[in-house]
C-alpha cells in the first residue's frame, strides 16, 4: 500500500525557483506551515465555520465521505477506491463511457454510465480500422496540461507505455490485447494508433478505465531513474494531468480541494465549481452532516442510516447499484461436500435471502435472487431461480448422500462486521435447519486475502465486480482460472471451453449462444450465490444536478453542477 502523502499541492508544478527547479513543498514545510492539523475529524464533525458553510455557496460543492486516498497514481500499485476521487478527475484518457439517464424512483435528473457508448475525451475522434486491428486517435486541437504545455501525441504514447509496464495496469491492459508498448504509434503530434494481432472487443473499453490516464510525460519523466523508469514514487504524492480539475489543497486523512482547470478543453463545458472533500470516518458524524444538510454530498452511510433518513423525509437520497458489482456467498468446489453439486443446489435453497437484504442492507440493493426458472436473455449478472425453500433443499442434500447433513466452517473477514457477519449468522441460523451446522470463523484481514489467494476456504462471503460489462468478461474473471477472484475455484471444463471461445466470436448470434449457455451452467452448478448488487447511495442537496454514477464508484465531476 501506498505511503500517504502529508500535503500535495498540484499548484507547485507551476511554480519554479530562480534555478528553474520546481518549488515542492517538504513533509517538514508542510508541518511548519500550520495547515496540517490534528484529529477533528477523528473526535467528531468540527470543522472551520467557513467550510460548514459550503453548502451554501454556489460556487464550492462540498463533499463528505469516509476513505482516505493513498495515492495519487491512477495506475497505483494498492492503489484504494478513495484515491480515484482525484485520479479520475485530475488526469483525461482518450475515451471515456458516455451518460444513459437513470429513471428509477428518487432517480431523475441522474446519470449511470453506458458501457456500449464509448466517447472521445482527450480524443477528438477515434476510427477503427483494418478490420479492427488498428485504432487511430486524432487529439484535440489546443489542449493543455495544467501547466500549459500542450498535449500530444507524444504523451499519450508515454503514458500507455507506462500502462503496460507498471504492475496494476499492465494486469488490466492486458485483458484488452494490449501488452507491449510498440502496439502504441505514434503518426504525428495529434495522432496516435493502438494496434492489436486480432480485433478485441476489449481494447476500445480498456482505454475508458481508469490506468490509460494521460501523463505529462516531460514532468514526469524529469522524475524517473534508472531503478523507477516511470516515475512511480513521485507520482504517488504529485499530479502530472490535464483533466477538468487541479488538485489544490491537500491535507492527509482530513480534506482536499479540488480546483476547476478553466482551461481544459477535453468536453463540452468546462466545470466551474470548487470541489471541497472532507474525510470523516465515523459513521455518526457523516449523518450528523447529512441531516443538517452541511454538505452538497455525503457517501459512506450505512443501511440503516439510509433508510432512518428516507423515512424521516428529511433529505433526498440518490441510490444506483452498479450490476457488474455483486456479494456473494461462495463455496470451494475443490473442498468436499461442496464439490457436490446438488450440495451446492442446497445450499443455494437455504439462503434467507430475502430476511438478508431487509436485515443487512436494509433492502438497500438489487436483489440476484428468485430470478425466472429459464434463462430469457443474456443479460449478466442478472438474479438466479433460487429462493428459500427449506423442503427443496432437504431433498437435495438427500440425493447427494447427506440426508443428516454434514458439518463446516464459514469464513469472514473480521474487519466487516457491518455485512459479512450478520450474513454469516443467518446462514448458519438457515443451514441448520436442514442439518448442517456452520461454525462461524473471523478471519484477520490480512490473513483473508492470502487464505482466498491459496484457495483455502470452503464457504465464505464475497464482493467484486467487473469494470468492463460483457458478459464473457465476467465469466472469464469469475467463474474459470486460477486467480482468487474465481471465488468458486469452479473448473467446469465446458465453461472453460466457451468461455474461450466467447472471447473472440464476432457473429452476434454465435455469442449470444454461448453466453445463454454460460448462464445456464452457472444457474445450474451454482458454484457461487448472488445475494444482491447492494446500492451506492449518496445523500445530496437539491441543488446539485448532473450527478454520473461511474463504474468505478468514485465521483465523476466533469458533469457535476451546483445552482
Amino acid at each position: 500500500m501506498a505511503t500517504l502523502p502529508e500535503r500535495v499541492d498540484e499548484r507547485n508544478h507551476d511554480k519554479r525557483n530562480r534555478n528553474g527547479k520546481a518549488n515542492i513543498m517538504h513533509r517538514r514545510d508542510f508541518l511548519r506551515s500550520g495547515l496540517a492539523f490534528g484529529g477533528a475529524a477523528a473526535v467528531g464533525l468540527t470543522f472551520h465555520p467557513r467550510l460548514l458553510r459550503a453548502q451554501g455557496q454556489a460556487g464550492v460543492i462540498r463533499v463528505i465521505a469516509e476513505g482516505s486516498p493513498n495515492t495519487l497514481d491512477p495506475a497505483g500499485t494498492g492503489y484504494n477506491i478513495p484515491s480515484v476521487n482525484i485520479t479520475w478527475n485530475v488526469y483525461d484518457r482518450l475515451v471515456t463511457f458516455g451518460q444513459a439517464p437513470l429513471t428509477g424512483p428518487g432517480q431523475e435528473g441522474a446519470f449511470i454510465y453506458d458501457y456500449d457508448n464509448i466517447v472521445p475525451q482527450a480524443a477528438e475522434s477515434y476510427e477503427i480500422v483494418e478490420d479492427g486491428k488498428v485504432i487511430r486517435f486524432k487529439l484535440r486541437a489546443g489542449a493543455t496540461f495544467h501547466d500549459g504545455s500542450p498535449v500530444t501525441a507524444d504523451d499519450v504514447k508515454w503514458s500507455l507505455d507506462r500502462a503496460v509496464n507498471v504492475t496494476t495496469a499492465k494486469n488490466q491492459m492486458g485483458t484488452g490485447s494490449m501488452t507491449d508498448p510498440a502496439q502504441f504509434v505514434v503518426v504525428d503530434d495529434s495522432t496516435i494508433e493502438v494496434h492489436v494481432e486480432r480485433a478485441d472487443r476489449f481494447t476500445l473499453p480498456n482505454l475508458a478505465l481508469l490506468f490509460p490516464a494521460i501523463f505529462n510525460a516531460k514532468v514526469a519523466k524529469e522524475h524517473a531513474t534508472a531503478e523507477d523508469p516511470w516515475a512511480t514514487e513521485w507520482l504517488k504524492t504529485n499530479v502530472a494531468g490535464g483533466g477538468p480539475y487541479k488538485l489544490g489543497n491537500y491535507q492527509a486523512g482530513q480534506q482536499f480541494v479540488l480546483e476547476p482547470f478553466a482551461d481544459w478543453k477535453n468536453g463540452d463545458t468546462t466545470p466551474t465549481a470548487r470541489i471541497l472533500y472532507q474525510i470523516v470516518p465515523q459513521a455518526a458524524s457523516r449523518r450528523i452532516a447529512a441531516e443538517r444538510g452541511e454538505a452538497d454530498l455525503v457517501r459512506d452511510l450505512p443501511g440503516r442510516d439510509i433508510a432512518d433518513l428516507l423515512s424521516a423525509g428529511k433529505v433526498k437520497v440518490l441510490g444506483i447499484s452498479n450490476p457488474a458489482t455483486v456479494t456473494y456467498i461462495a463455496m470451494n468446489n475443490n473442498i468436499a461436500p461442496f464439490n457436490n453439486m446438488k450440495v451446492r443446489q442446497a445450499v443455494a435453497w437455504s439462503v434467507p435471502y430475502q430476511d438478508m437484504l431487509d436485515v443487512v442492507l436494509y433492502k438497500r440493493g438489487t436483489p440476484m435472487f428468485g430470478g425466472p426458472a429459464e434463462v430469457t436473455s443474456t443479460q449478466w449478472p442478472s438474479p438466479l431461480p433460487y429462493t428459500q425453500d427449506l423442503d427443496k433443499a432437504k431433498s437435495l442434500l438427500a440425493e447427494a448422500g447427506f440426508p443428516d447433513g454434514f458439518e463446516s466452517t464459514f469464513s469472514i473477514d473480521a474487519d466487516d462486521t457491518t455485512v459479512a457477519e450478520p450474513v454469516a449468522t443467518l446462514m448458519q441460523e438457515a443451514l441448520g435447519k436442514i442439518g448442517v451446522k456452520v461454525r462461524i470463523d473471523k478471519i484477520p484481514a490480512g490473513q483473508m486475502g492470502t487464505l482466498l489467494t491459496e484457495k483455502k476456504l470452503p464457504l465464505f462471503i464475497a464482493n467484486a465486480g467487473a469494470w468492463l460489462r460483457s458478459p464473457d468478461y465476467f465469466f472469464r474473471i469469475f467463474y474459470q482460472g486460477e486467480t482468487r477472484w474465481n471465488f468458486g475455484s469452479y473448473a467446469n471444463p465446458e465453461m472453460i471451453d466457451i468461455v474461450a471461445k466467447a472471447r473472440w466470436e464476432t457473429d452476434p448470434k454465435k455469442y449470444d449462444e454461448l453466453v445463454m449457455r454460460m448462464i445456464e451452467l452457472a444457474r445450474t452448478e451454482v458454484p457461487v450465490i448472488p445475494l444482491w448488487s447492494a446500492f451506492q447511495d449518496t445523500v445530496m442537496s437539491e441543488a446539485i444536478g448532473g450527478y454520473t454514477y461511474m463504474f468505478h464508484r468514485s465521483l465523476e465531476l466533469r458533469h457535476l453542477t451546483k445552482a
